[in-house]
């Protein structure tokens, strides 16, 4: 077996301002409005001159983001690069000659296996990689192992997967290397499974950066001493749990004044009726974190219905949120996937895999910042795309705020 060498993207550096920076400087308004104006906008006391908090997208991503890889793997592995499993012109030929085949085997449908989707079929169809299934299981475990175990009677080369819940769905994922097949995570390895062994690699977005992105832009909003709520995934899993502790040890590091109370939900379907409990039962909170785009959009559905103007941050860049942060009402920030990257790495992964060749147990692929200003650039970034029709005219309407 042919092994390549496993060179990490960078050094492990975490930059955010620090304690100090943010205790001197009085924090920005806990209110946000429906104009192109933000928080950060109406704050006299110095705090608007933080470059996370600015309104333009060139001061604002750049200290939002993070220096390098924040998170590690599902094992502690430091993170390697998707360039460390570029395809040279001898593997493309040699992939071309094999006429592989690949299922995909997703948690949910929505704008996330969407990009992944793109990604994955842009990549393979360059070396005549065949998809020959692609399936959601809507957050059921069942239905996914069923998905498992259909993809595994088809007879691929490889699945492609990420797990709906990591400890339940793992006897199922074992069966695959025990059928010869080989197996490239998304974001998260089943439990108990070696890397090597069971699975050849896990491509993952840096979870802990974006949560990071996220921490950073809501703390803009929240007084000194303030309150802010996390709108948690009740159910162990990797990727969301990494996102919270992003949040967290940001908080804790650079707002420890703030005041973090939480709730959970396990049914993302339920989302929107927990964040509105939770409102109601703490009035103190000043701002939300939501774990992604889709439960933020229930906390803004429930801030609405109760008449209530706080600044609300989330990571994933659907097209609902997309058009929440276009129109600069209650979304204030995004740290959003490269799905699409993502998709295409693994794609990478799995090929290399195919023809022999050792990868990284875990490769990550950078956080992506997101504010009003820069919208339309950071969702080509994320997509690959220009903005669609509807977000594209909710932006304009918004310009020069949105851009």
């Amino acid at each position: 077996m042919r092994s390549r060498s496993r060179r990490t993207l960078r050094a492990k550096i975490i930059v955010v301002p620090t304690v100090a920076l943010f205790l001197l400087a009085a924090a920005c308004s806990s209110g946000s409005s429906g104009d192109s104006s933000s928080g950060a906008d109406a704050v006299a006391d110095g705090s608007a001159d933080k470059p996370e908090c600015s309104d333009d997208a060139s001061i604002a991503g750049p200290a939002l983001e993070p220096d390098g890889i924040v998170g590690q793997g599902p094992n502690g592995e430091a993170a390697a690069s998707p360039d460390d499993i570029a395809i040279s012109a001898a593997d493309g030929e040699e992939i071309k000659a094999g006429n592989f085949e690949v299922a995909l085997v997703f948690q949910f449908a929505g704008d996330w296996p969407n990009g992944q989707t793109r990604g994955l079929t842009d990549e393979f169809g360059k070396y005549g990689v065949k998809i020959v299934s692609n399936t959601e299981a809507n957050f059921k475990v069942d239905k996914q192992i069923a998905n498992i175990q259909n993809a595994i009677q088809l007879a691929p080369d490889g699945i492609i997967s990420i797990p709906v819940d990591d400890v339940a769905t793992a006897p199922a994922y074992k069966k695959v290397a025990a059928a010869g097949i080989k197996l490239v995570f998304m974001d998260n390895a089943a439990q108990g499974l070696e890397p090597g062994k069971d699975y050849q690699s896990v491509i993952s977005a840096d979870s802990q950066g974006n949560g990071q992105i996220a921490a950073a832009k809501l703390a803009c909003y929240i007084p000194e001493g303030g309150t802010i709520g996390i709108i948690d995934f009740g159910i162990t899993f990797f990727v969301t749990n990494q996102r919270t502790k992003g949040v967290k040890d940001w908080f804790a590091e650079n707002r420890p004044d703030v005041t973090i109370k939480e709730a959970a939900f396990t049914d993302p379907n339920q989302a929107g009726d927990v964040a509105a409990n939770f409102l109601t039962a703490n009035p103190d909170v000043q701002g939300v974190f939501a774990v992604w785009d889709g439960p933020a959009a229930g906390v803004i559905a429930a801030l609405r219905a109760q008449g209530r103007d706080i600044p609300v941050t989330t990571i994933d860049l659907g097209d609902q949120a997309a058009t929440d942060i276009a129109t600069g009402e209650y979304l204030k920030g995004v740290g959003a996937q490269r799905p699409y990257d993502q998709g295409v790495a693994e794609a990478d992964a799995m090929m290399l895999s195919l023809i022999g060749t050792d990868v990284p147990d875990w490769i990550g692929v950078p956080s992506l910042a997101v504010v009003q200003n820069g919208l339309r650039q950071a969702y080509d970034d994320a997509w690959k795309k220009p903005l669609p029709a509807t977000i594209e005219d909710a932006c304009a309407k918004a310009e020069p705020a949105c851009g």
